[in-house]
């Protein structure tokens, strides 16, 4: 405890209170080394040990540690950290040979000779997704502006085709982790394409009375204004270049949007199932002798459920995603 360590005139000064064998005792020593060493240390306190780093000056080997020829009978060397010239000189031989080794190795694998055609689909896939979301987004919100609450009933009949476009081609997505094209996990990417395209299609998409619903707007906008940051990311990381303001948009503007955006979904699933009940519309009937009819609005109700472990998921995957790209690093002791 309470270590007093430093290094005057190359000189170690070792100071520190520590229970032993017979109590509580002050422990100390000194240590003139062989040849100069730097007066910075770096010192680690664990509950077993202490560790103390000196480093030479110059970058040669020493006859022995202390100036001293008899070696202190408090000292002893680490035999699992000993090395003498040469050991170094085989070990530099080994680590050149494996390093030659591997180069071989790299050579003889050939490289991927679709590499740059993989990435120019892939900066046109984001391309041509971010300029349909954009025009999505600004003529939403020019409509917002000059019409007010009125522009929040008339949202699917104004912006459902270029939605529709976006999101049929956001079925790449899925594509492209399947076969190994990106990276990126296969399910989160099934479960955000699916999921958005299940109430794009079959719940506003069907029933004409949610159409006219205020809260189509609000999950299409909330959907909009996460891909303009999502697909400039990916389009410009396939050219090798990193925004870190984009980098850091991309990754922290899900954390209100999402969970906006499922709730709004959330409530458009709760506001159609009443209307599915009504029409009937995608409900069927079982055969004799169950003759039982199951309401599509029966799916509906599971899907809800549904909903929340999918967003659970993608969250979870959403986060380690900002933790990699945003979390702190870890300093380095000087």
């Amino acid at each position: 405890q309470s270590p007093e360590i430093s290094i005057v005139d190359n000189v170690l000064y070792f100071k520190a209170q520590g229970h032993g064998a017979k109590g509580d005792n002050i422990y100390e020593f000194q240590l003139a080394f062989l040849e100069p060493v730097k007066p910075q240390l770096v010192y680690k306190v664990t509950q077993r040990q202490l560790n103390i780093t000196v480093q030479k000056k110059e970058s040669n080997w020493w006859e022995r540690l202390t100036k001293q020829e008899k070696r202190p009978l408090f000292l002893t060397p680490d035999f699992d950290r000993w090395l003498d010239e040469s050991d170094a000189e085989m070990e530099l031989k080994a680590k050149e040979e494996e390093r030659i080794n591997k180069v071989r190795i790299e050579s003889r694998v050939p490289k991927d000779p679709f590499r740059q055609l993989k990435r120019g689909y892939l900066f046109m896939y984001n391309l041509v997704q971010f300029l349909g979301f954009s025009w999505i987004f600004v003529n939403m919100t020019v409509r917002l502006f000059i019409l007010g609450k009125d522009s929040f009933y008339d949202t699917f009949h104004t912006i459902a085709d270029m939605m529709y476009f976006c999101q049929t081609l956001a079925f790449m997505e899925i594509l492209n982790s399947l076969v190994g094209i990106v990276r990126s996990p296969f399910v989160p990417s099934l479960v955000q394409v699916l999921g958005r395209n299940f109430v794009l299609f079959i719940v506003l998409g069907n029933v004409e009375e949610m159409q006219s619903k205020a809260v189509v707007f609000f999950i299409f906008y909330c959907w909009s204004i996460i891909e303009i940051f999502r697909y400039p990311f990916y389009m410009l990381s396939c050219i090798g270049i990193e925004w870190k303001l984009l980098t850091w948009i991309r990754y922290t503007i899900w954390i209100p949007l999402y969970p906006l955006g499922t709730l709004a979904e959330a409530v458009s699933l709760i506001q159609a199932i009443p209307l599915f009940n009504e029409t009937g519309k995608f409900s069927f009937t079982l055969p004799y002798p169950l003759s039982i009819t199951i309401r599509f609005s029966f799916f509906l109700q599971i899907y809800l459920i549904m909903l929340f472990l999918g967003v659970f998921v993608n969250l979870r995957h959403l986060y380690k995603q900002r933790r990699q790209h945003l979390g702190s690093k870890k300093r380095k002791i000087k």
